[in-house]
């Protein structure tokens, strides 16, 4: 059986967080979990970092649950910890404890060994006028590409 990639992103992060250090980071996950990531049922739009602890867990993490799963089954928003380097962890919780600065996932995607991945990045958040600033550069590219393509 050919296994569909996944490459679950989250869209709004670039636009509404100026992005200033990623990490690539394990995620504990129970069987159910990683079956419902494999066949693409599960999303990160509104999630985001928190420290617990000493250790950073992913809240509000969408996972469907699995259909085949029985009783067993979990819970679809739970907090999931993530496995980082303890080196990784202190930068992070370094940054974290600076004033405007937050830990949001980018992306969730499957490994070559086939173990789920989640990239997060510590982020300052955007203000309006930046966020409008983000639209006009795109417009702009989006512009000249056309202009390439077109001559």
């Amino acid at each position: 059986m050919k296994q569909v990639p996944v490459n679950i992103k989250n869209k709004r992060a670039s636009f509404d967080y100026e992005l200033l250090q990623r990490y690539t980071a394990g995620i504990r996950l129970t069987g159910t979990e990683i079956k419902a990531i494999r066949a693409a049922k599960a999303h990160i739009n509104e999630a985001f970092c928190q420290l617990r602890k000493d250790e950073l867990y992913v809240v509000n993490m969408h996972i469907a649950e699995y259909t085949f799963g029985t009783h067993y089954n979990h819970l679809p928003n739970q907090p999931r910890k993530l496995l980082l380097k303890k080196s990784e962890l202190k930068q992070i919780t370094r940054k974290i404890t600076e004033k405007g600065l937050t830990v949001i996932p980018i992306r969730l995607f499957l490994s070559e060994r086939g173990f789920a991945k989640l990239d997060i990045a510590v982020a300052k958040g955007k203000k309006s006028f930046d966020k409008r600033d983000s639209i006009k550069q795109k417009d702009t590219s989006r512009e000249l590409d056309r202009l390439k393509n077109r001559w």
